[in-house]
């Protein structure tokens, strides 16, 4: 009798194992690369905002906001870790 009750409880365990290595894991991993990514911005490197505009770091305010030129005389500060989706990589081929 103790062990059916055991062995209801295996599908569940292997549904969290299975949600583990193909969701919690990846995230966590994103997570943390957008987070070193982010600590790694330095003036003019070249990125696009969540909100999808792309833009030049100008300059970094406290270490908690960036100063970013989307055009011409046009700056705006945005927060460092939540407003800044990914880097532009703006390495040119060398011939």
């Amino acid at each position: 009798m103790e062990n059916s009750g055991i062995g209801q409880f295996i599908p569940l365990i292997l549904i969290f194992v299975i949600f583990y290595f193909f969701l919690i894991r990846p995230q966590q991993k994103k997570v943390k690369e957008h987070k070193a990514m982010v600590e790694s911005l330095k003036r003019g490197d070249k990125v696009v905002t969540s909100g999808g505009i792309t833009g030049t770091v100008e300059r970094i305010i406290d270490n908690d906001k960036i100063e970013v030129t989307i055009a011409d005389n046009v700056k705006v500060e945005i927060i460092r870790s939540t407003g800044i989706q990914s880097l532009i990589n703006n390495q040119e081929i060398k011939k």
